[in-house]
């Protein structure tokens, strides 16, 4: 897969005029990821020109932005390069969302911005690499994975990934209900990721992964990540089905929603079913780990560990609301059972 293969930008108008562009960038072989130019006055002179998101440091996904900023110019008639975006925004330090930003940052000097929770991710890396890697064994002896099977071997793996390869400077930092450069209004939206934001644009909502088209969004629990899980998470989805006068959203993978409204029902519904299979299947006290493979007998290994974490996520969301109860093997590890 090429860079210039995948970059075909489409293009949004909203109700103010103002351009959005989506960008597919290929972020991981197997994981394209959506960056996007928000574009408002005079192609030729424009008042702004923002970049939602950078995929990952990879060099397909990298050339991708260079590419599509390219096509803005030549098939949509947009004066609009690296030197003149007037502003960077990061939805959430998700690796296929952010890791591009040092590569970003050597090409433009225009400010950067994200929720202020994320601030410390993105200009520090390293130090949460450390605590995610201090956290590991702990978090492997709450779901009862084995010490040495290949999951915990993974996710050992997983932790000691960073977001992206070197710091970068945050310039703004940002609140839940700022509308950044009169242009972007923010709405702090954690579950899938703490500090991950959507961001309306007059009538259209880049609603990050919090709101995707095809996928639920992963989810692990918040004892992991603060401000992650499965409540964090519905309640987000209100915030959002609350808002009003928003025609189409965009998420950060794969193509537009225009009967988004109807895809938060689907949502809703998903985890539901979920939640009731859980409660069907807790009726002994099981950990995590033999829950997740009760759930999910033919479980892939590409996405086991996504699923360990959203059954984990599961598992706290319903201890919490008191419909199972939690207790500790002599191992350490947490035993859920149906109330």
């Amino acid at each position: 897969m090429t860079a210039l293969s995948t970059v075909l930008p489409t293009r949004h108008v909203t109700s103010g005029g103002v351009r959005v562009y989506r960008l597919p960038v290929p972020a991981f072989p197997h994981l394209p990821a959506n960056a996007f130019v928000v574009v408002r006055g005079d192609p030729s002179q424009p008042e702004d020109a923002a970049l939602i998101d950078v995929g990952s440091s990879h060099h397909d996904s990298t050339a991708a932005l260079d590419a599509g900023l390219d096509a803005l110019r030549a098939d949509f008639g947009e004066t609009c390069s690296w030197d003149t975006l007037s502003r960077i925004v990061i939805t959430h330090p998700h690796p296929d969302h952010v890791a591009g930003l040092p590569f970003v940052r050597s090409r433009t000097a225009a400010p950067v911005a994200a929720f202020h929770s994320a601030v410390p991710a993105i200009e520090r890396p390293h130090e949460r690499q450390g605590a995610h890697l201090a956290a590991i064994e702990e978090q492997l002896t709450w779901a009862g994975i084995p010490a040495d099977s290949s999951y915990a071997e993974r996710l050992r793996r997983r932790a000691g990934n960073l977001a992206l390869p070197t710091g970068v400077p945050v310039d703004t930092p940002l609140h839940d209900g700022d509308v950044l450069d009169d242009l972007l209004t923010v709405i702090h939206t954690p579950g899938h990721e703490g500090s991950q934001v959507c961001l309306r644009v007059d009538d259209v909502l880049l609603s990050a992964d919090h709101l995707l088209p095809h996928n639920s969004p992963p989810l692990m629990p918040q004892r992991m990540q603060p401000g992650a899980g499965l409540a964090h998470y519905l309640a987000s989805l209100g915030r959002v089905e609350a808002l009003e006068g928003v025609r189409l959203a965009l998420g950060g993978h794969n193509g537009p929603m225009p009967e988004w409204r109807g895809r938060t029902s689907q949502l809703r519904a998903r985890y539901a079913d979920k939640l009731g299979s859980v409660l069907e299947a807790a009726r002994e006290p099981i950990t995590v780990h033999d829950l997740t493979h009760v759930l999910f007998p033919r479980l892939n290994p590409v996405q086991a560990l996504l699923l360990l974490d959203q059954t984990g996520a599961l598992a706290e969301y319903l201890t919490a609301r008191a419909d199972l109860r939690q207790t500790e093997r002599d191992d350490g590890a947490a035993l859920f059972q149906r109330a």
